[in-house]
């Protein structure tokens, strides 16, 4: 079996890396197709599967067709697309599309990916493209989604009534999955929470999206009703009048972004790990936390929302709603060591090998009959 990845996202998200090394290691025979911008620079080890080609000029992203014409060129010139048994495209306007067209010329079978982009840029914004995006839906033998709120949100929105029992039935929900280290230093023995103090924990950029300021207004809360909260804020600081008011509450500790060998150190310090984004396609920080079995706050109706039954390794809430996060993280302390067991036994469905072997299975099912 011949799978041909087209994934311009590679460029920008070296997890993806993992992706392919197992397919790799579970003996798929693959390559790898990621288009940038003829400005892109990068030092990353892409693997020996991957042809990265600058087939594009910065302003093109402006012209949706001109911009996937130059990457379709691209790609038709850089492999025998006949010898592929199977195309899987990693997003669905910018990936999807190409995968389209080869597959109505070559007569090759694809799955498609949906991706926060493709939720809140493309359907969301540009009408125009909205009917492509129905017809690369419609041909693709398979839809990923990473999460089932945005499955339902793309299916009840955007698809017409006609077509909605056809997605339903080739619409598939698989996670994306974390770096094998944290399973490899998941914790031995799990603590309870002492009656002092708890300790809340983000990891991520510091930015509107992630809404940190909402968190602090739920921690003021808590420490009002008498349950002191201090609240550990990791990550690249992207909006410097967001980070202003973070770092003036007395409660708040900053710490640079650090690489996972001493990240652990601190997921193990904390106690609830909390991001109620506004969006959110998935979050890999929420299973990396689970992996040290720590209980995770969420958004209701984003990315991880629906990976497990609510109340199991956490909640899910209001993004808006400081009092919701506040009581959840309340109830999340007095049943602590329940969820804290929770988090580790379940975290395995983030594995990659277990993710590739999900995604091998896809590839057999809509194998093109040669």
């Amino acid at each position: 079996m011949k799978i041909l990845h087209i994934n311009s996202y590679f460029s920008t998200s070296r997890f993806y890396k993992h992706f392919f090394d197992n397919q790799i290691d579970q003996n798929v025979d693959i390559d790898a197709f990621v288009p940038v911008s003829k400005s892109f620079e990068t030092e990353m080890d892409f693997g020996e599967y991957t042809s990265v080609s600058r087939c594009y000029n910065s302003f093109d992203r402006y012209s949706y067709f001109l911009k996937q014409y130059k990457i379709l060129k691209a790609v038709q010139s850089s492999y025998h697309i006949n010898s592929y048994d199977v195309i899987h495209a990693h997003s669905l306007f910018t990936n999807g599309y190409i995968a389209y067209k080869l597959s109505r010329k070559y007569n090759i079978p694809y799955i498609v990916a949906v991706r926060n982009t493709d939720v809140n840029r493309f359907f969301k914004k540009m009408y125009h493209l909205r009917g492509i995006g129905i017809e690369i839906l419609k041909n693709a033998q398979k839809v990923i989604f990473l999460s089932e709120p945005y499955k339902q949100l793309i299916i009840n929105n955007y698809v017409p009534k006609h077509l909605k029992k056809l997605f339903l039935q080739k619409s598939h929900v698989i996670p994306n999955g974390i770096d094998d280290f944290w399973f490899h230093n998941r914790p031995i023995n799990l603590k309870n929470i002492g009656s002092d103090v708890i300790n809340l924990l983000y990891v991520g950029d510091i930015n509107e999206n992630k809404n940190l300021l909402t968190t602090v207004n739920a921690i003021k809360l808590l420490n009002r009703i008498g349950m002191e909260a201090k609240y550990t804020i990791v990550g690249k600081v992207r909006d410097k009048s967001i980070f202003n008011k973070l770092v003036k509450e007395p409660f708040v500790e900053y710490v640079q972004p650090i690489p996972k060998e001493k990240l652990i150190s601190v997921y193990r310090k904390n106690d609830i790990f909390v991001m109620p984004s506004i969006r959110e396609t998935f979050g890999l920080v929420y299973a990396e936390a689970m992996s040290q079995g720590i209980p995770v706050i969420y958004s209701r109706g984003q990315g991880f929302d629906g990976q497990f039954e609510d109340g199991k390794v956490g909640y899910s809430v209001d993004s808006k709603n400081e009092k919701e996060i506040a009581n959840k993280i309340s109830i999340i302390k007095k049943n602590y060591i329940n969820f804290s067991e929770n988090c580790v036994n379940n975290v395995s469905r983030f594995s990659w090998k277990t993710i590739s072997k999900m995604y091998i299975n896809l590839y057999y099912s809509v194998l093109r009959k040669k």
